[in-house]
């Protein structure tokens, strides 16, 4: 049976190898889609004066399902245009990979709307979401380009700069900081990302 889980385990890390340009491809809708989504959401986000800390956590966790359910709908697209089944080993593997750090921020969103409220969560979680999705993104990375785990320590880094930032602030930072922080990174940021992957793959298919 250990023979067999290993054969598979081979099998997924040779495919995702394999067809690690066609992932690279599939991300430029996903990343395109999920920036967009969090630009929207940050600019209603601000209009709508949502501060305190469990209306903070419960609009941006909301946000977070539409974009899953948004990036998997796209995936899943891909795969049947592909011809290739959508809950495959190679996509297992990147998802369980995610998982850890995902299932860590969702926690830690949790626990704001539940049990914390203070006037400093808006501006720190996204910056603990930030960390945290670099990892997971770093962690789906691990067969991909390059660009993928550059993109994702660039999170892990800016996350960082922000949160020793916040130490030496001698003011009082506004609440809806947070709201842009999230449509900078999340938005922005992401957005940027699958802009870019979109025309380095349309000249990489002209050439």
């Amino acid at each position: 049976m250990e023979t067999n889980w290993a054969a598979q385990n081979l099998q997924a890390i040779r495919t995702l190898m394999e067809r690690s340009a066609i992932y690279r491809r599939a991300l430029a809708p996903v990343m395109t889609f999920t920036g967009l989504v969090g630009v929207v959401a940050a600019v209603v986000g601000w209009y709508l004066n949502i501060e305190s800390a469990k209306a903070f956590a419960a609009y941006w966790m909301t946000v977070s399902l539409i974009a899953v359910g948004g990036d998997y709908i796209l995936v899943r697209g891909q795969s049947l245009k592909d011809r290739e089944p959508f809950w495959s080993p190679p996509t297992r593997r990147v998802t369980q990979a995610m998982m850890p750090a995902l299932f860590v921020g969702m926690m830690a969103g949790v626990i704001c709307l539940l049990w914390v409220e203070n006037a400093e969560i808006p501006v720190l979680l996204p910056i603990l979401w930030m960390l945290l999705y670099g990892c997971a993104i770093h962690a789906a990375g691990f067969f991909m380009p390059r660009g993928i785990r550059l993109f994702a320590w660039g999170f892990i880094i800016l996350g960082c700069v922000l949160l020793v930032s916040l130490r030496f602030a001698d003011i009082q930072m506004p609440i809806k900081l947070g709201h842009a922080e999230m449509g900078l990174f999340f938005g922005v940021f992401q957005l940027a990302y699958g802009v870019y992957l979109y025309f380095t793959e349309q000249r990489k298919n002209e050439t």
